[in-house]
């Protein structure tokens, strides 16, 4: 458990997906108390208010009153949806999404903010990740209350505005969507080829761990740095039944070559 500064929290939840089901469970073990969960189904509300130990509303006009904190944890999208409907009497209310402003709740309350889990959160996972933070706030007492809150649930807190917030937002979808999607794709070409996936399973894994004790681009290897055109014609022939892939070979062998060049 994450050295606790600041007492026990009363916490709301809005939302049942992965974020909500992910931080809720991240809130009851730093010893905060999850009073009420919120969720458009019903069902979702009732599953995820009992694995939280918490009461259950579908309605957002329903919300117990006497809560400390407000988490608005649903997708980008929905997060103005929901912010039109919250009226919480000046109570502090956070999001967690990474590419909306924290302004978007200035009509719930004169206290909101953000609570941003720089994280892949999914909710069939069985170990709780390691949860970085981005907080922002709309005053500096919200600031200073929000980032003590989430300090006593990570080690990883810092504080960020809407720009920074998104910036860093845009190097997260890069660094896990896209590199994932990099997976599926070789794993559909493994398959399409008979070839066993696991088997790059090990180097996924050590060139993921490399990144914590040197800069990505000191570690980069393979045969578009090496400028090795011969085994990078033979790559690009084999993937002549896989265009897609193909195109991102090249691609990325382009970026590569001129990332080092000279």
């Amino acid at each position: 458990m994450i050295e606790q500064r600041i007492k026990k929290l009363r916490v709301v939840i809005i939302g049942t997906g992965n974020v909500a089901t992910i931080l809720g469970k991240r809130f009851l073990a730093a010893d905060h108390e999850i009073v009420q969960v919120c969720g458009r189904n019903p069902l979702h509300a009732e599953e995820l208010a009992d694995t939280l130990a918490a009461s259950f509303t579908a309605d957002v006009k329903q919300l117990t009153p006497d809560a400390d904190l407000y988490v608005v944890a649903v997708t980008d999208t929905a997060v103005a949806g929901i912010a039109a409907n919250l009226r919480l009497n000046n109570k502090l209310v956070v999001h967690t999404a990474g590419a909306v402003s924290k302004d978007v709740l200035s009509a719930c309350s004169r206290n909101y903010g953000v609570l941003y889990p720089l994280q892949s959160l999914r909710s069939e996972l069985n170990e709780l990740p390691d949860i970085p933070f981005l907080v922002d706030g709309n005053t500096e007492d919200d600031l200073a209350f929000i980032t003590e809150f989430a300090n006593s649930v990570s080690h990883q807190v810092q504080q960020a505005g809407d720009e920074e917030r998104l910036k860093m937002h845009v190097a997260a979808v890069m660094v896990s969507n896209f590199t994932n999607h990099l997976y599926a794709l070789a794993k559909a070409y493994c398959l399409h080829e008979k070839l066993d996936f696991t088997m790059l399973l090990p180097l996924i894994t050590a060139v993921a761990d490399r990144l914590n004790e040197y800069e990505p681009a000191a570690v980069q290897t393979g045969p578009a740095i090496r400028n090795d055109d011969a085994t990078i014609q033979k790559h690009l022939a084999l993937l002549q039944q896989h265009p897609s892939l193909k195109a991102l070979y090249a691609l990325f062998t382009d970026s590569i070559r001129k990332m080092y060049k000279g």
